[in-house]
């Protein structure tokens, strides 16, 4: 079942010949991180495999978005129905549905999922693991997280009263999924690894929020700024602005740099321009799916949030295998054909769309973990290693 072979010969004589290449500049990472992660990374045995640190710190983000999943699955929790115009308190009073101790183990959770996160390539330098299988490892399961943080961030604030619709936080999600994916699109045309700086500002200020929510509860949200304006739109602005204003300009200055420098690939423009057709061809489908469909985001964002994460997650893989491995990548990912098919026949038949987006959301979840599956396995059969072992050495 997972032994299908997704990499051809080119992919991995590519990976043999790989060298990872980054730059960061943040200085809560250099400054802050990076020093704390050295002290904690000599806490690890030599025998825990890196990989198995990049696994938890993942399944700990996904633990995140299960337990809310379970206490607001429909994000109304956090919503309340009358409150004083001048005041946060409810006029009918309000009671937390989600158990307020909760958002202390989330914040909890989330933080060691980023110090794993942290720590897995230095436990692989200190245990002379390094390899390109444990890079793809982590920045693929990096790009299914880049969903799951903002989705648990939702349920703060809820989908009613004093936040914002799930349409708009759809749009907020694939920003944030877009800025993420420029850092590899960047990569794949400079051959560096640029670190975002939002990356370690978002872990940080994710991990607060959860811990003052902790303290104060939803209600401290359910406030106006100015005029109509509310601490939810705040963060709505603040990652839109993060997003157009500083990680596009810095990732096509960064392209535009390499070309000038001729320190790149130097690719041809549509070359280089190829891999953001199939994001964007996902990304066009799914929102004419949305906004003409009679049902959706309102019956299920969770569901929704799940897809695109999905969908996304599938082709940022598929770029970072292309990246490494110094190959073309494609210019429309696969799962786009299906998409479109049901995206057609459930505005079509609409009697017939939930069933066919709980499918296809299925469907595309356990695509995408074959997928994951099988090129990991691949991988450890051609450089002879095993995923989550570290081979004893004779010396």
């Amino acid at each position: 079942m997972f032994n299908y072979k997704y990499l051809s010969r080119e992919h991995l004589e590519g990976f043999d010949n790989y060298k990872y290449m980054s730059k960061d500049t943040s200085p809560l990472s250099v400054y802050v991180m990076h020093p704390f992660w050295n002290k904690v990374v000599e806490i690890i045995p030599r025998w825990v495999a890196p990989n198995v640190l990049t696994f938890v710190g993942f399944l700990l983000t996904v633990l995140d978005f299960t337990l809310l999943s379970y206490y607001d699955y429909d994000y109304t929790a956090a919503s309340t129905k009358v409150y004083n115009e001048t005041s946060t308190e409810p006029l009918n009073g309000h009671t937390e549905t989600i158990p307020q101790n909760l958002w202390y183990f989330l914040a909890v959770f989330l933080f060691l999922a980023y110090t794993l996160d942290g720590i897995d390539g230095k436990q692989a330098r200190r245990t002379q693991t390094s390899g390109p299988l444990g890079e793809l490892f982590d920045h693929g399961l990096d790009s299914y997280s880049v969903f799951f943080i903002p989705a648990c961030l939702y349920s703060i604030f809820g989908r009613l009263d004093f936040s914002i619709a799930p349409i708009r936080m759809y749009y907020i999600m694939w920003n944030l999924l877009l800025n993420f994916y420029l850092s590899h699109w960047e990569k794949y045309n400079t051959g560096l690894l640029f670190l975002p700086w939002g990356y370690d500002f978002s872990m940080w200020i994710s991990t607060l929020v959860f811990l003052w929510t902790g303290v104060k509860g939803t209600v401290f949200y359910k406030r106006y700024i100015f005029g109509n304006y509310t601490l939810a739109n705040a963060f709505e602005w603040l990652i839109y602005l993060t997003g157009v204003c500083t990680n596009l300009p810095v990732s096509l200055y960064n392209v535009y740099q390499s070309y000038k420098l001729r320190t790149g690939k130097m690719r041809s423009t549509t070359e280089a321009i190829r891999p953001l057709w199939s994001l964007l061809s996902m990304f066009i489908v799914c929102s004419i799916w949305v906004h003409k469909s009679e049902r959706l985001p309102d019956i299920d964002p969770r569901a929704l949030f799940l897809l695109i994460g999905t969908l996304f997650s599938n082709v940022a893989c598929r770029l970072i295998v292309s990246q490494m491995s110094n190959q073309r990548c494609e210019a429309i990912n696969w799962l786009f054909w299906p998409l479109s098919a049901v995206t057609m026949v459930s505005l079509a038949f609409p009697s017939y769309e939930l069933a066919l987006f709980y499918t296809f959301t299925a469907m595309s979840v356990m695509a995408h973990i074959h997928y994951g599956v099988c090129v990991v396995r691949q991988m450890c059969d051609h450089f002879r290693i095993n995923c989550f072992h570290i081979k004893q050495r004779s010396d």
